[in-house]
């Protein structure tokens, strides 16, 4: 397939790639530079893979501003793993906390696997008002006994968004998966800061963590290694055979946002790529509805609907007609939902802009 065959993808995961950047892996997927042999044959251990993982580590240390006093590792397990591996090493076994605010389908899983391993207090959730939008900091009370406070950034299927961290008295432990390299980040904030590639960084397969020293060493010496986030530190997230292919990606995912101005640059053109979508549903006079607040619309994935299930059907077929796909909603909230991550180009915002101002006219 040539590049002018490729669709829109509004995927909310895995999703868009960056097209120089597949181009790059495509270049050199038979044989990587030096080496005679595929990033996909080469060891952990060679020094060209050695190599690509300072790298990687380098770019995300410099794009977010990450502290010395903080640890960048790669893992594996997806969200799902860390959701329960946070409270197995920070609160299990202690006589701490997680404080957890439910904001979404993605916060409410990690509270609930949380659960499994410690002491978890839900100090505030949306689920009465169908989870539309975050809470204010006058809204949150975090209880003594907190060892950090958890919240999940962006809601994918949701489509809200926290605008500014969450002003509270103990370190933040956020998942950042869906909006990660999207804005800048105060990392001095956080405890730990972790997201699953598969959305705006790279390719399914690898988790990128970061985490404060300190964290490091709450992490509990009773944990079998592949848990200890201590153990996985220590070997600098080569405990076993790493995501090796996923970890290349990031690198050249992460040179590409370099290439790009970086998080500031970034961050002003995905809120323009958003402005344009929630404008024109704002200008249809009630065609389309929006899930959440608007003062806490998600710029990475616009989650909207028509008045009825079936014209919801018809739009996502003409849409996908023309190239524009995968625009379905998620179950729990239906409708439709826009994924416009970093690298979901300009014009593909416009051609989705376009359909839906069309779209409202013929069947208003």
């Amino acid at each position: 397939m040539q590049e002018e065959e490729r669709v829109f993808n509004f995927s909310a995961g895995p999703a868009v790639l960056p097209v120089p950047v597949l181009k790059k892996i495509q270049e050199e997927l038979l044989c990587l530079p030096g080496c005679g042999a595929s990033i996909l044959e080469i060891s952990h251990r060679s020094k060209q893979f050695g190599e690509i993982l300072a790298q990687a580590k380098a770019n995300v240390r410099e794009l977010l501003g990450v502290p010395e006093n903080y640890k960048i590792l790669f893992l594996q397990g997806g969200a799902l793993t860390h959701f329960a591996m946070l409270p197995m090493n920070f609160i299990r076994n202690t006589n701490k906390s997680g404080n957890y605010l439910v904001t979404g389908n993605w916060s409410k899983k990690s509270a609930s696997e949380a659960k499994t391993q410690g002491a978890v207090k839900v100090i505030w959730d949306g689920k009465e008002e169908g989870y539309v939008r975050k809470p204010t900091d006058s809204e949150i009370n975090i209880t003594d006994d907190a060892a950090y406070c958890y919240f999940c950034a962006n809601e994918t299927i949701e489509g809200i968004q926290y605008q500014s961290e969450p002003n509270v008295s103990v370190p933040l432990v956020c998942d950042a998966s869906s909006e990660i390299f999207s804005r800048p980040v105060n990392i001095e904030k956080y405890g730990v800061l972790f997201a699953c590639a598969q959305k705006n960084v790279g390719p399914a397969g690898v988790t990128l963590l970061i985490m404060r020293d300190d964290f490091v060493e709450m992490s509990g010496d009773d944990l079998p290694s592949m848990f200890s986030y201590k153990k996985l530190a220590e070997k600098d997230s080569m405990l076993n055979t790493p995501p090796t292919f996923g970890i290349y990606v990031t690198k050249l995912v992460t040179d590409w946002l370099k290439e790009q101005g970086g998080l500031k640059a970034m961050h002003e053109r995905n809120l323009e790529k958003a402005k344009l979508l929630y404008d024109a549903i704002d200008s249809t006079d009630g065609f389309y509805i929006v899930h959440g607040n608007k003062e806490y619309r998600s710029f990475m994935n616009v989650s909207f609907r028509t008045r009825d299930e079936e014209l919801d059907k018809k739009f996502q077929e003409e849409a996908k007609a023309l190239k524009l796909t995968n625009l379905a909603g998620h179950r729990s909230v239906k409708g439709e939902r826009a994924s416009i991550y970093n690298a979901m180009p300009r014009e593909g915002v416009v051609a989705l802009r376009d359909f839906m101002l069309d779209f409202a006219k013929k069947n208003a």
